[in-house]
């Protein structure tokens, strides 16, 4: 611990990374609740590794890195892959989770394609691309940071502004409906905020790991509470908490990627909140059902007791007369 505390106190790129990487859990912990809630977990991964080609494109267009710039593009290709999973399941008899598959294999081959063509080009500037595939939090700069910031705190802002509203869509979306709230307009902002939290967390994580970190939070509140409120702000703290360990632990030691490192520490968080949160885990589901079928044992020997008394009793009456 006290390591810990001289690295990020002298070292400075150790400290934005660590910054970025609390601040990329919170985010995509509080955001990802609401696609834990809806069941759409799976939305975010193809989100995730369909914004690969609209980083592609971007860089194409315009040959700048800038952070902006590189996640404003993986923003419209995760929304327009949105649009296609839509698309593919109102107007074909493909399944959900088929149209899911087909659009998220499509766009990361497309994506794939573009980095190979643009690693061919002979432009010095195309190095780092990709990182966005596996991620790289090592390389998180101030602007990365002030990115993941601006945007995550942006999103935050519109789920407090819109708290009531898109409760209702996540727990009862007929209800809505039936008062006159928009529930597609609310979809529509609930899934750009779903695809704000992918993008702005592809460079740290990247994209074929990025819904474990959207996911992974929202999972591991859900086994402590019933309460949405709870729920967004535990799997922000464990997002967070994820990120600076995951952070902490990748630099105390030689070749040891940080994305990952994140993503392992988020899941060992679900793992211990599956095994010991009270009335879900299942430890404490083990001890209830031990005490269940103790309860029951003494209630069906009770019972066994009562009855043949009972008949100890008719039968001495029935020897009298």
């Amino acid at each position: 611990m006290l390591d810990f505390f001289f690295l990020t106190r002298f070292d400075y790129t150790l400290m934005v990374v660590s910054i970025g990487a609390a601040l990329l859990g919170a985010i995509s912990g509080a955001l990802g609740t609401y696609a834990v809630l809806r069941r759409q977990s799976l939305l975010g991964d193809t989100i995730s590794h369909a914004a690969l080609p609209g980083i592609a494109i971007a860089f194409m267009l315009t040959g700048s890195k800038t952070p902006l710039i590189l996640v404003l593009g993986a923003a419209i290709a995760g929304w327009i892959a949105t649009l296609f999973v839509v698309g593919i399941v109102r107007l074909t008899r493909i399944k959900y989770d088929s149209a899911l598959g087909i659009v998220l294999s499509t766009f990361f081959g497309f994506g794939l394609v573009l980095l190979s063509w643009i690693q061919h080009q002979g432009n010095a500037n195309q190095a780092g691309l990709d990182t966005f595939i596996f991620g790289q939090a090592a390389t998180l700069l101030q602007r990365d940071v002030l990115t993941i910031g601006i945007l995550g705190g942006l999103a935050l802002l519109i789920t407090s502004i819109l708290w009531k509203e898109l409760k209702l869509l996540v727990f009862d979306e007929g209800f809505a409906a039936s008062i006159g709230l928009p529930t597609r307009l609310l979809d529509i902002v609930l899934t750009s905020l779903l695809v704000i939290a992918i993008v702005i967390g592809l460079q740290a994580v990247g994209a074929v790991l990025m819904s474990a970190m959207l996911v992974a939070p929202a999972v591991a509140a859900r086994q402590w509470t019933n309460r949405l409120n709870l729920m967004v702000i535990l799997a922000g703290c464990f997002g967070a908490f994820s990120g600076v360990v995951g952070t902490f632990i990748s630099s105390s030691a030689t070749a040891i990627p940080t994305g990952p490192t994140i993503i392992l520490c988020v899941t060992f968080m679900v793992v211990f909140s599956m095994a010991l949160a009270p009335n879900r885990g299942l430890l404490w589901n083990s001890i209830k059902q031990s005490r269940n079928r103790h309860s029951l044992k003494l209630a069906t020997s009770s019972l066994v007791k009562s009855t043949s008394v009972n008949n100890r009793i008719e039968e001495n009456d029935n020897r009298k007369y």
